[in-house]
């Protein structure tokens, strides 16, 4: 008579419980709580995420929200959730420069940050939250979830091999359209605590050049408003003026050696998402867009010396962790499967001690760039990073 395999069955090792505190319920807030909820049927982490409380603007909106995004409990006090017993992680979320209150209470209180970018709107304000999580001996995280993608860590793994030779340049790019109308309403995007395009969207592309190609030292930037004001809320007649950029570019210098371009555009037409590169280098080069993120596509010196075309490289299981979400190669990671893999690797660090990136250190470097440009172009100037 055949056993019965529910006898001979391995017991599931036991995970332990994490508590999540989440601070916002916009877009960004739900892609956390989607890859929080996600990210244990996907990754074997000994860690399980357990959504206690979100907070939120007011009490209706943080009710409603927690039961909509699968939390215990709700609250309109950010600073009760910081200091909540049950929470082990905070995810900050709130508008720009809201992050530092947020996460210097999360900080004191002994919690674990992961804090969506950019990590502030000035390298002073950034500088404060990094230098008390370092005191602390915090696991911090950016939310640069772009970088999780593995045709990014590819072209990264390709530059370091020598593949492309010595690089000599770098030309990158993050346009979307979303504020091309000029009558969408002043946010928190626009006001000069927003930090404009430059910092909002421009974050993502410096810290993807940083990834690539590590420091830049040398920055000379343009800043544009191309909507010089916006209605004071959606649908008001009365307009307010707009003190930051709809475009920023940037000639830079890396520090090893590389020049190149940077723009960030939130006011593109056509564009949705070309959060994108160019690596050329005296043996080949590559090039990656967001609007197609499973494709990297390469170019080789040929043999006899000529310049060979662009050839595509497609995701698969093989550019790990494609394979922790399907087994065969052509069916497509999407943008929320960036933000579990971003997810998993917190854990992972909260669990076993290991680094994880991109820490807050890693976010006043980023913003370091950022304040240079806007220097820059205030001053009309090149400013030389330290």
């Amino acid at each position: 008579m055949a056993s019965d395999p529910r006898e001979t069955q391995a017991e599931p090792e036991a995970k332990t419980p994490v508590g999540i505190g989440l601070v916002g319920a916009g877009f960004m807030g739900r892609c956390h709580a989607h890859a929080f909820r996600s990210v244990s049927g996907l990754f074997d982490l000994p860690l399980t995420p357990v959504a206690r409380v979100l907070a939120d603007a007011t009490p209706e909106a943080a009710r409603l929200n927690a039961a909509a995004l699968g939390f215990a409990r709700g609250t309109d006090n950010w600073r009760q959730l910081c200091s909540d017993p049950d929470v082990d992680i905070v995810a900050v979320t709130a508008p720009n420069a809201l992050h530092e209150p947020i996460v210097m209470a999360a900080i004191e209180a002994g919690k674990t940050v992961y804090c969506e970018k950019p990590l502030s709107t000035t390298v002073a304000s950034a500088e404060r939250m990094a230098a008390a999580a370092e005191a602390a001996g915090t696991v911090t995280m950016v939310g640069f979830n772009f970088l999780r993608n593995p045709m990014v860590k590819l072209a990264r793994d390709i530059i370091r091999s020598g593949e492309l030779g010595e690089i000599v340049s770098f030309r990158g790019r993050h346009a979307e359209n979303y504020m091309c109308d000029p009558d969408i309403a002043h946010s928190f995007r626009t006001d000069r605590n927003g930090g404009g395009a430059a910092a909002d969207i421009g974050s993502h592309i410096v810290s993807m050049s940083r990834y690539l190609l590590g420091p830049i030292e040398t920055v000379r930037a343009s800043c544009t408003t191309i909507h010089p004001t916006r209605p004071v809320c959606a649908g008001s007649q009365t307009r307010t003026p707009v003190e930051v950029d709809d475009v920023t570019h940037a000639l830079v210098r890396f520090a090893n050696g590389a020049r190149g371009s940077i723009e960030a555009n939130w006011a593109a037409y056509g564009r949705t998402m070309d959060l994108s590169f160019e690596v050329t280098g005296t043996r080949g080069a590559i090039v990656f867009t967001q609007e197609r993120m499973n494709e990297l596509h390469i170019a080789r010196a040929l043999p006899n010396g000529a310049a060979g075309r662009f050839l595509k490289i497609e995701a698969g299981p093989e550019h790990a962790p494609y394979g922790q979400f399907c087994p065969a190669p052509g069916h497509h990671l999407g943008f929320n499967d960036l933000k579990i893999i971003e997810v998993a690797e917190l854990l992972g660090a909260v669990a076993g001690g290991a680094a994880c990136g991109p820490d807050f250190r890693e976010g006043v470097d980023v913003q370091r760039v950022i304040e240079a440009m806007q220097t820059s172009a205030r001053e009309d100037c090149t400013v030389t990073l330290a």
